[in-house]
């Protein structure tokens, strides 16, 4: 299904981002091509979400386009750097697979799964400086 031109500018911007952008940053960026109303942005966000193009990422209430070819796959884990702010979009099919045998047992169909974990990426990991035990006494 071909994309509408609304959910190609949005798409696009998402590609171009830096870094995950919430619906207000995306309608900001597309007044210019005629987006008024964060309902235009929803939409179009909804639609790209479905067609596996696009992610939501709930702990940031923000938004980042599908970094995956044939993003159709089960289940998504984000690594999400907290300092630089670098996400990484992960695949793993044993992960899948266990998860979907785990709600498989309680009858449970899931429409989506997205797995975010916070930390540090490794290469704010060598920037960060090791923390010490020094204990500062005053007289």
């Amino acid at each position: 299904m071909p994309l509408t031109a609304n959910q190609q500018r949005v798409l696009e911007v998402l590609r171009s981002a830096e870094a995950p952008l919430g619906a207000y940053a995306l309608l900001e960026r597309l007044r210019e091509d005629g987006f008024s109303a964060p309902t235009q942005i929803y939409r179009a966000l909804d639609a790209l979400i479905r067609l596996g193009l696009a992610h939501r990422l709930e702990t940031l209430n923000a938004y980042v386009p599908c970094r995956l070819k044939g993003c159709r796959h089960g289940v998504t884990v984000f690594a999400i750097c907290d300092d630089c702010g670098n996400i990484d979009e992960l695949i793993d099919n044993a992960l899948s697979s266990s998860l979907g045998h785990l709600v498989e047992r309680r009858d449970f169909s899931p429409g989506s799964t997205t797995i975010e974990i916070h930390g540090t990426c490794s290469q704010c990991a060598g920037l960060v400086p090791e923390p010490t035990c020094q204990t500062t006494v005053k007289s």
